[in-house]
């Protein structure tokens, strides 16, 4: 997504959030504050997104399996819980410079569903300011500043590493 593309974007989120008398939540995602980019993961982390590529969406209300299933088939062992478990278990920061390829990115709740108010949502970092999720659209890749803007109207996000298992 161009600059002006993704500026159009989160105008329209904005005002959809505000519309429904939501916090629109910018993070800072430069300078000292920006996340890791792709070109400096290690193997580890880079064989997660490979396999986040390749994972089949898990269907409607399904992000949590879609991520615990990335992370078993890259051998990272399973993980049981919806979005709001992983969020308490694993997200513990949130600083944006803090944040590493691989990583789940989460929020206990979310504004978008009646699911999404009771059990959160969860995605995985891939780098370079975006993250892979399971939406009822199936598994996409969008802006993290979209993601937070979007997913933290509620609640603020925070990341940390899936089973407390650092790939950097």
């Amino acid at each position: 997504m161009d600059p002006d593309e993704l500026c159009r974007a989160e105008a329209a989120l904005a005002e959809r959030l505000e519309s429904r008398g939501l916090d629109v939540r910018r993070v800072d995602l430069s300078g000292a504050h920006a996340p890791e980019a792709f070109a400096a993961a290690s193997r580890g982390q880079r064989s997660l997104v490979v396999h986040a590529k390749g994972y089949p969406a898990q269907g409607e209300n399904r992000c949590a399996a879609w991520v615990e299933g990335v992370f078993s088939w890259a051998g990272l062992g399973l993980e049981d819980g919806h979005a709001c478990d992983l969020f308490e278990r694993y997200c513990t920061l949130d600083d944006p410079a803090d944040l590493r390829v691989g990583m789940i990115v989460a929020t206990p709740r979310h504004p978008f569903s009646t699911d999404g108010l009771r059990f959160g949502h969860v995605g995985i970092y891939v780098g370079d300011g975006e993250v892979m999720d399971c939406t009822s659209d199936g598994v996409r890749t969008v802006p993290l500043s979209l993601w937070l803007m979007g997913y933290g109207a509620l609640d603020e996000p925070r990341w940390g590493w899936m089973r407390g298992i650092a790939l950097a």
